[in-house]
C-alpha cells in the first residue's frame, strides 16, 4: 500500500506565511494572535511553534520574502550605470516590486508604533534609502535632485495614498509610474536646457 505524501516543511511554513499574512491585513498585526493564525490553519499551537516562535518571525519571514525583489532590484541597480535611462528601470520595476510587498508596508503604517524597535522596520527603511540613493546617484543641480525625489516619491507613496480610490489596483499602479517616468524626464530636460545657457551666462 502507498502512503500519503508528507507536506514538506517549506511548504508548511509557506502556508503558515500566506495565513498569517491574511489575517494581519484582515484583522491587524496587534489583534491577531498565534492560537488564531493555528486554529485559521487547523493545526495546534504546538505545531505552529515548531516553525516560528512569535508572530514577529513570522512577520521577518514575510518582510523578507516580500522583499526579496527589491534587494534584486538594489543589486541591479549598483551594477549599472548613473543614467536617466536605468533610473527609468529602477521606478518600473520598484514599482511592481511594491505592487507585491504592499501587505507588508500597509501592516507597517498601520502598526507603527508596535513594530517601531524591530528589525523589520530597519530593513525595510533600509531599503528604500538604498534606493532613493540609485535614483539620486550622478551629478545634478538642486532643482534635479528636487525632481528625483519627487518620481520616487510619486511611485512609493502614491501606491498607498491612492488605495481609497476607486478603480482597478493596477490601472492606478500604471497611472503612479507614467506620472513619476514624466517628473523623471523634466529633470533631464531641466538639466539639458541649464547645459544649454551655461555658457551664455559665464561669458
Amino acid at each position: 500500500m502507498g502512503t500519503t505524501p508528507q507536506p514538506r516543511k517549506s511548504d508548511t511554513r509557506e502556508r503558515i506565511q500566506r495565513t498569517a499574512l491574511a489575517l494581519f491585513v484582515s484583522r491587524g498585526y496587534e489583534k491577531t494572535s498565534l492560537r488564531e493564525i493555528a486554529e485559521e490553519l487547523g493545526v495546534t499551537k504546538a505545531a505552529l511553534y515548531y516553525h516560528f516562535k512569535t508572530k514577529e518571525d513570522i512577520l521577518s519571514a514575510l518582510s523578507d520574502q516580500l522583499g526579496r525583489p527589491v534587494d534584486e532590484l538594489i543589486a541591479w541597480g549598483e551594477a549599472q550605470p548613473p543614467t536617466l535611462e536605468t533610473k527609468r528601470e529602477l521606478l518600473r520595476r520598484y514599482s511592481v516590486a511594491l505592487r507585491d510587498a504592499a501587505p507588508i508596508y500597509r501592516i507597517l503604517q498601520e502598526n507603527q508604533a508596535t513594530l517601531r524597535e524591530l528589525s523589520i522596520g530597519e530593513a525595510l527603511r533600509e531599503r528604500v534609502t538604498a534606493v532613493s540613493r540609485l535614483i539620486h546617484a550622478g551629478d545634478g543641480a538642486l532643482e534635479t535632485s528636487v525632481r528625483f525625489s519627487s518620481a520616487l516619491l510619486t511611485v512609493h507613496h502614491g501606491a498607498f495614498t491612492l488605495e481609497t480610490l476607486k478603480g482597478d489596483p493596477e490601472d492606478k499602479r500604471a497611472a503612479l509610474l507614467r506620472v513619476a517616468l514624466e517628473i523623471l524626464d523634466s529633470a533631464d530636460r531641466t538639466d539639458a536646457g541649464r547645459e544649454e545657457t551655461e555658457p551664455a551666462t559665464t561669458r
